[in-house]
């Protein structure tokens, strides 16, 4: 994953933000209200994250409507995961990353931690009765 360049960046941002499909126009009025940006560019910008897979698209009358593949959370944490990837000593690299968050911060890395567990949980619960359920049904077709 690379990352985005400044124009896909607000792009993206502006499409997060709102959390609903938008038009190009929508967005360079946006972008318009912080620095110029011509709607041409925009659109060109907007179609090439389409290209790539990170917009998808829908026709409405003239225009089409964009929205994110992937949330801000789902980009950010494919970012950190190839920052991760560029050690050679992925522990040492979480510990030097975990030493310098703040107390809120190791706080909600607890709870995903946490909730990831229960999730796998169930998943590996959920799997074992089904693996069990198919003996059964081996054990009546014998």
């Amino acid at each position: 994953m690379r990352w985005l360049g400044n124009l896909e960046a607000e792009i993206m941002d502006c499409l997060w933000k709102w959390g609903r499909p938008a038009t190009v126009r929508e967005v360079v009025d946006d972008i318009n209200t912080r620095r110029p940006a011509a709607y041409t560019t925009v659109m060109t910008v907007a179609s090439i994250l389409h290209t790539k897979g990170w917009l998808i698209r829908q026709k409405q009358g003239q225009a089409w409507l964009y929205t994110p593949v992937r949330s801000r959370e789902a980009y950010s944490a494919a970012l950190m995961e190839d920052a991760l990837g560029a050690s050679e000593d992925r522990p040492a690299a979480l510990a030097y990353f975990v030493e310098r968050m703040s107390d809120e911060e190791v706080a909600a890395l607890r709870e995903a931690l946490q909730v990831v567990e229960r999730d796998v949980s169930r998943v590996v619960e959920r799997d074992a009765g089904r693996d069990v359920e198919r003996d059964v049904e081996r054990d009546v077709e014998q």
